[in-house]
């Protein structure tokens, strides 16, 4: 009797410390690397695409905290130059968006796929998942180096079996009314499409069992 009683207070114990657990479990944590299309550039603090994201998830009911990794201006170059710092945050996953800045500038398109390379090896070597975003070459830059850039997002997501959302700017590029005036930057609500858009790709991520 002894016996069973003690068992019984200890399936209770497991059970109760099981649950608080959860309860106390930190949020999950999504790292949104990237340029100013990340960072929110010329919105409201409270309008930019980390704000709305972790907005959006919450409202599903998804205990997250998104941190603001967006650097305006930032190139494949920069975002490897200050990924090890970063990751110091410990994301659970991280978001890549970058390249456009690049593609802008018209740099070398190996280059950029080898920053990126490089980039996603170190978010995969630190534990956390992936989520690539892709970017589109400017129609203006030549069918050589369209086809070489439009390629790399594509192929590294291959390469690393990491998940592709393939074009961040989706339903928003060309949109005169979804983005600001300089043609480049979405407005608020041209954010909330972008975000629209991603949820689905990253539920996806956050729901597949860890590798």
């Amino acid at each position: 009797m002894h016996r069973r009683l003690l068992a019984t207070l200890g399936l209770f114990a497991l059970l109760f410390a099981t649950d608080l657990g959860k309860a106390m479990a930190a949020p999950v944590r999504i790292l949104a690397f990237g340029d100013s299309l990340t960072a929110g550039y010329g919105l409201p603090e409270n309008d930019g695409f980390v704000p709305q994201l972790q907005q959006a998830l919450q409202q599903m009911g998804r205990d997250v905290t998104v941190i603001n990794g967006g650097l305006s201006g930032d190139t494949t170059a920069g975002g490897l130059s200050r990924l090890d710092w970063m990751l110091g945050d410990k994301p659970d996953l991280v978001i890549v968006e970058l390249g456009a800045n690049d593609m802008l500038r018209g740099l070398d398109p190996g280059q950029a796929k080898a920053n990126l390379d490089s980039i996603i090896q170190r978010i995969k070597a630190s534990g956390a998942k992936v989520l690539l975003a892709g970017m589109l070459s400017g129609r203006n830059m030549g069918a050589d180096y369209q086809s070489k850039f439009d390629a790399i997002y594509p192929s590294l997501a291959q390469e690393h079996e990491v998940a592709l959302y393939p074009f961040f700017l989706d339903g928003v590029a060309a949109r005169p009314e979804l983005n600001q005036q300089d043609g480049l930057h979405p407005t608020k609500e041209g954010v909330a499409v972008i975000v629209g858009k991603i949820l689905p790709f990253l539920t996806r991520v956050l729901d597949a069992p860890a590798t």
